[in-house]
């Protein structure tokens, strides 16, 4: 192998170089986002129709919908939400779907149901993906500019400006209304000349009119001609010609001469705000392959060069650049200070300044070679690909360590020839790759929020760690040749000392357990499958690892159809409460709408609220108190907290509480009983907060109960009554104004002291066919409907959610407690109990990562099993990896961290990293030998110092991580930690018990071969 390693030493060099170059390259053109691209199998249906009562709705354009969906090919489940006039229907497909053709078929189906439904009904449809949140949001306040000028812009300055900036999928603009004209007829001039208000805003579309009535060839030309009487500013509105409908009086008045014409905005019933102040809200949403960084940064250089008004101030309210930022430097800490630490261990244990030299150009070499391989998957820098890198880098430093200390070694027994003494590694180098690499091929095969996210770890570490195989073999043996010394041999010789009392130690551990390998393997096996039981007993469990994000989202619901004015009074006082936390730098509020969109009444909306950045409470005391002062000081206002991402993944997937108890039911009453049952039980449990009964109530409403009899007296119709109401109350969108570049509503509608009180509504003057007036009490009477219930239905039948959330202990305790207590309530049979939330999506993946371990525990008995064509000793290595992966719950429990998606990777990863060393020992036995205690003894002094040194160097590397000192370490922290307490045990492990279970074995006669 020396000769042809010398050979193509050349070609190697330039392989190497190019690797690296490309690497760097791919670097620099990388995306920098959150999270990885993952398809979420869902598509979301929003639909307007109006002003509508819930279970009319639900009837009439709900219940069809649903049907027409749940036909699509490959839905899994069809859920809906149904309120006063909209609806929201959610679809869920499986995991492996095509999301845009899945799309496309349920636009299909809504299509086709389309003609069926009520005339006016519209949807909307989106998929369900990480770009309906906001990367960055902006608020726009003024001391001089009202909240309408300031949406004028945003909509005509900051929109456009914004939309080209690279990576940007969308602009969403909050606050405020759009531009309209108003035309308030008076009432008693429209009356004497005939017209009702219908009419009149029939008689304005029909002036405004552009149209292409022809073409015309003469003298050579071809003409196009146009019919056009266009409708451009207030005075042409006002001259517009109005035809009186009556007799006599019959002539032409002009709209101006029965109407006061204004400029106004369309109706509104949301508020938004920032910092206390009426504000409008600019949303910067990024495209699936859009860079984060990127995306601020540029918005940042943008928005001064905008010309904005002087008074205009521009504030942002959320940066998810920060915590990707954060992220990403959390992760870049982590391989710096795990470079040095693993540099300091090479030299502690072979003292040569060039074999540290060596090794860290062995990382950074890697590392880059990886940024090419996961640019041509098209992979972006994010928490999972930063977190595969930061946890391979102790595997790159191991394959370079393993190397040269071998190289060292054999140069120290005498070895003159360094590419020789590099091919003797290759077995146990290929195989102890191949024993990391195996345990991610089971991900390719799981689904769900943890394939998506582990799939891209995954794919990190598997290049990395095959690019560090071949640098390893191929690269470093000819810069070893090049570079170590004869001095350097000499240095490690000094090392001797220190290593000999390791020796000594270890050999008296082992000597004493293959003395008595069966006392040996009871007390530590035993000892140790019992207290990683009595772990798993008591480890607490969770869904997502929590992190401080550096803000949340805290929901909130005033009392059922509470005016907009009233609400806002009470959220004065939450901002009272936000603005004393000392930790808060920056909010915006919500009301009447979402920061992610979503069906929402004016009563209830959200806030965003930014933490300061440095020193600070953690986000989850600061969430706590501010909880706790709104309970205790707001009375009438529900409010619930969550950090944006994990309101995120819950929205993505469906909902985003970590506790849902779905009760489903055919009898309206008993399933309400049940929940407010349901609700008050599990809201006295301890730990459990932020409890929601799912009765969510609509607003009252004023019903105008028409009399067909006296109407057709009148001559009426009731939709004829229904729509002079509507034109009264609403107004009619009659036209639209091209001003600029807007299109601007043309509104017909009465005064407002007509429309102001409910007390009033039966005195709308309405114009029969003949001309004459009839008040809506005449043929009508209005009395007040209390608050309607939403109305939720899965897969067609109709369910309640009672949710809630958790603070103070953990998701899997928790659901304990509340389905004991559910249990307890002992509802009536009618009702069915099903469990979902985050809660369900943890049972998925706990189920997904239990096989993927099985698999991977599996994968690596095959591989050993190959190497060495040795039953036995696959089996010894086998139960060495199962006790590692006990203490790693051990771990867990002591840490108090919970056993959740990232701490099962990091137990999963653990069986290959224990696999490696294993293999690494095992390498030392000969394949025959007739003494195989003095073979063992043998073994485990050669592979002392590099099993220390692998596990040293793969758990300093990680520290950083397991600590959670920076902002954005907290996805990893669980893994991180698993993964040190799993090599911390291993390494006694495979140097004392394993060689003890191994002669335990072979005396007991296990098949070796």
């Amino acid at each position: 192998m020396k000769d042809a390693l010398q050979r193509n030493a050349q070609a190697l060099w330039l392989a190497a170089i190019l690797l690296i170059a490309g690497g760097i390259f791919a670097a620099t053109r990388m995306p920098v986002s959150l999270f990885p691209h993952i398809d979420f199998p869902r598509v979301v249906v929003s639909i307007d129709a109006g002003d509508r009562d819930a279970a009319a709705m639900t009837a009439e354009i709900t219940r069809p919908i649903e049907i027409a969906l749940r036909a699509v090919p490959g839905v899994t489940r069809v859920r809906s939400t149904t309120s006063r006039g909209s609806a929201e229907v959610a679809v869920n497909f499986p995991w492996e779907a095509d999301m845009v053709a899945a799309t496309l078929a349920t636009q299909t189906a809504l299509a086709t149901t389309l003609p069926d439904l009520p005339a006016g009904t519209r949807f909307d449809v989106r998929r369900s993906d990480p770009t309906i949140f906001p990367v960055l949001g902006i608020a726009l306040t003024s001391d001089t500019l009202d909240q309408n000028a300031l949406r004028q812009i945003a909509e005509l300055d900051v929109r456009p400006a914004l939309t080209s900036v690279p990576g940007v999928a969308g602009i969403d603009v909050l606050g405020g209304s759009p531009r309209e004209l108003a035309i308030d007829v008076d009432p008693a001039k429209a009356q004497a000349l005939g017209l009702s208000l219908d009419s009149i805003s029939a008689t304005i579309g029909k002036t405004n009119t552009v149209r292409g009535v022809g073409k015309l060839e003469d003298r050579h030309r071809l003409y196009l001609v146009l019919s056009e009487n266009r409708i451009t500013s207030i005075a042409d509105l006002a001259a517009t010609p109005v035809k009186a409908a009556t007799g006599n009086a019959a002539g032409i008045v002009t709209l101006g001469q029965i109407a006061a014409i204004h400029p106004s905005v369309a109706p509104n019933f949301t508020k938004v705000s920032s910092g206390g102040r009426n504000a409008v809200l600019v949303n910067i949403r990024q495209s699936l392959s859009g860079d984060t960084v990127r995306i601020v940064r540029d918005v940042d250089a943008r928005l001064p060069n905008l010309g904005l008004p002087p008074s205009v101030k521009v504030t942002r309210f959320y940066d998810q650049s920060e915590l990707v930022t954060g992220a990403a430097n959390a992760v870049r800490d982590a391989i710096l200070i795990g470079a040095v630490l693993a540099g300091l261990v090479l030299f502690l244990f072979l003292r040569s300044t060039r074999l540290m030299i060596l090794t860290g150009l062995m990382l950074p070499a890697v590392l880059a070679s990886t940024c090419l391989i996961l640019f041509a998957f098209g992979m972006s820098f994010n928490m999972m690909t930063l977190g595969g890198m930061a946890a391979a880098v102790g595997l790159v430093v191991d394959d370079a360590v393993v190397m040269l200390e071998h190289i060292m070694r054999r140069l120290q027994e005498g070895e003159t020839a360094v590419g020789k003494a590099a091919a003797e590694m290759s077995k146990p180098l290929i195989g102890s790759t191949a024993a990391t690499i195996v345990v991610f091929m089971p991900l390719a095969f799981v689904s769900g929020v943890t394939g998506g996210f582990f799939k891209a770890l995954a794919l990190t570490m598997v290049a990395a760690l095959g690019l560090s195989l071949v640098f390893a073999r191929l690269v470093l043996p000819l810069l070893a040749e090049r570079w170590v010394r004869a001095k350097d041999v000499e240095a490690a010789e000094k090392a001797g000392g220190f290593q000999q009392r390791l020796e000594r130690w270890n050999g008296k551990a082992v000597d004493r357990a293959l003395a008595r390998p069966g006392l040996c393997v009871v007390l530590v096996g035993v000892g140790l499958a019992v207290l990683g039981y009595a772990a798993w007993v008591h480890v607490p469990s969770g869904f997502m690892p929590a992190m401080d994000e550096g803000g949340f989202i805290l929901d909130y619901k005033a009392q059922p159809g509470a005016a907009l004015d009233d609400t806002d009074r009470l959220l004065r006082q939450v901002e009272q409460i936000i603005t004393a936390t000392p930790d808060v730098a920056s909010y915006s509020r919500r009301t009447g709408a979402q920061l992610g969109g979503g069906l929402t009444e004016a009563d209830e909306g959200d806030y965003f609220i930014r933490l300061k950045t440095g020193s600070r409470r953690p986000i989850d005391a600061v969430m706590t108190e501010i909880r706790s002062e709104v309970q205790a000081k707001v009375p009438g206002l529900d409010i619930e907290t969550a950090q944006l991402m994990e309101d995120l993944i819950g929205d993505l997937t469906a909902v985003p509480q970590p506790i849902e108890v779905k009760l489903f039911g055919d009898d309206p009453k008993v399933l309400a009983d049940s929940a407010k049952r349901v609700g008050e039980t599990i809201g006295k449990i301890t730990g459990i907060v932020e409890v929601v009964d799912g009765l969510r109530v609509a607003g009252d409403a004023l019903t105008v109960k028409i009399d067909p009899a006296a109407a057709l007296q009148q001559g009426f119709d009731p939709d004829a009554i229904s729509t002079q109401i509507e034109a009264l109350v609403a107004g009619t969108q009659s036209t639209q104004l091209r001003i600029g570049e807007q299109l601007v509503t043309a509104r017909v509608r009465a005064p407002a002291e007509l429309r102001a009180r409910a007390d009033e509504l039966a005195r709308l003057p309405l114009t029969a066919p003949d001309g004459h007036l009839v008040r809506l009490g005449q043929v009508a009477t209005v009395s007040v409907t209390p608050g309607q219930q939403q109305i939720t239905r899965e897969d067609l039948a109709p369910f309640i959610a009672v949710t809630a959330r958790l603070e103070g202990r953990d998701l899997g305790s928790g659901m304990k407690d509340v389905q004991a207590a559910v249990r307890g309530l002992h509802l009536p049979a009618s009702v069915r109990v099903d469990y979902g939330g985050l809660y369900a999506q943890q049972q998925q993946s706990f189920a997904d990562l239990t096989v993927v371990f099985l698999a991977a525990l599996l994968l690596s008995a095959l591989l050993m099993t190959f190497l060495f064509g040795r039953l036995a000793w696959t089996l010894a290595a086998i139960v060495t990896v199962l006790l590692s992966a006990a203490m790693v719950l051990v771990g867990l429990w002591i840490t108090g961290i919970e056993l959740d998606i990232s701490a099962l990777m990091g137990l999963t990863m653990v069986v290959g990293m224990v696999s490696e060393l294993v293999i690494f020992f095992l390498a030392e036995l000969p394949r025959e030998t007739v003494n195989l205690v003095e073979a063992l003894h043998e073994a485990g002094r050669k592979r002392l110092r590099p099993i220390l040194m692998s596990a040293l160097i793969a758990a300093l590397t990680l520290a950083p991580l397991a600590l959670g000192l920076s902002r954005g370490a907290g996805l990893q922290r669980p893994l991180a930690t698993a993964i040190i307490f799993g090599l911390t045990a291993a390494v006694p492990l495979v140097l004392v018990f394993l060689p003890a279970l191994m002669l335990l074995l072979c005396r007991r006669g296990v098949t070796t071969r």
